[in-house]
């Protein structure tokens, strides 16, 4: 594997970080998470975006200039043989606050760390779009977003982990975050919708999530299928009533969800509105991939 470390691609066994870099240090720096179909990047100027808006939030300066980016990210492809018409590429880009002295002043660190992980892209089994995953309730609540904001996609990831935790212990696909007001938000990796008598409902970002790029796509895509979408505050009632539900996520798309807990969600099998919204989004990526090189 080849990895880009600051400046240059190193093999993996050379793509070392400091013991003091605040990132490590710290959890202090942000990320994006990209993918491609083929070789072409989805969505990939709004992630771009989405990390200079996290990066500003924290007062980091990305060192590499806009333009620079996609270079880097097809040569990442290349260089690890993914990202082509075999095999789609996953793609992480992560930037910390760099090496620097033991402290929390952003200033002792002259410059930040920025690192390129790209690797295959391999779809979720099946089995699961097929006959719907379980989702454990979080007794770990998300974060105040008064005290961390939901917008700053941070490396600082305990929260979710925490809540992983919960899930991995309780055999579930993963664990589901209520907020300080009892109102559901989101997974640990992805964003929650669920359908009720023809309605798309998915939490308000006031909530304290994060907006999803997938998530705006698909609450699109439901509109363009004639299904009505409504942001709101929802409790979990709201959801044990619901019809249908999924997940989505720049890697896994639409994933439907079958149980919460020891509840059913509807038939507690995947339905037909969410397979419909599934397969907008197959027919539709298209139009959310990057242009072709000329």
């Amino acid at each position: 594997m080849w990895v880009f470390l600051n400046d240059r691609f190193v093999p993996k066994e050379e793509a070392v970080v400091s013991v003091f870099d605040h990132g490590f240090l710290y959890g202090d720096g942000v990320y994006e998470t990209l993918r491609s179909y083929g070789s072409r990047i989805f969505m990939r100027d709004q992630h771009l975006a989405r990390l200079r808006r996290s990066a500003e939030a924290i007062g980091l300066t990305l060192p590499i200039p806009d333009a620079q980016w996609p270079d880097l990210l097809h040569e990442a492809m290349r260089r690890n043989g993914v990202g082509n018409e075999q095999v789609d590429a996953y793609l992480r880009i992560t930037v910390s606050r760099g090496e620097g002295e033991i402290g929390l002043d952003p200033a002792l660190c002259p410059r930040p760390t920025v690192v390129i992980l790209t690797k295959a892209l391999h779809p979720s089994p099946p089995t699961l779009s097929r006959d719907g995953v379980t989702l454990t309730v979080a007794n770990t609540r998300r974060n105040l977003p008064e005290a961390l904001s939901p917008q700053i996609k941070s490396t600082n990831f305990l929260n979710n982990i925490l809540a992983k935790r919960e899930s991995i212990a309780a055999g579930t696909f993963d664990s589901l975050f209520l907020n300080w007001r009892e109102e559901l938000t989101e997974c640990t990796i992805s964003n929650l919708f669920f359908i009720s008598n023809g309605t798309v409902h998915t939490p308000s970002l006031d909530c304290g999530i994060l907006d999803g790029i997938t998530r705006a796509i698909v609450m699109t895509l439901a509109e363009e299928e004639g299904l009505p979408v409504k942001e709101g505050h929802y409790h979990l009632a709201d959801l044990r009533q619901a019809n249908e539900c999924f997940l989505t996520n720049t890697s896994m798309e639409v994933m439907p969800v079958a149980r919460i807990d020891s509840f059913p969600i509807g038939d507690g099998r995947p339905g037909p509105l969410t397979g419909r919204i599934r397969a907008r989004f197959a027919a539709s990526r298209h139009r959310f991939l990057e242009p072709r090189p000329s």
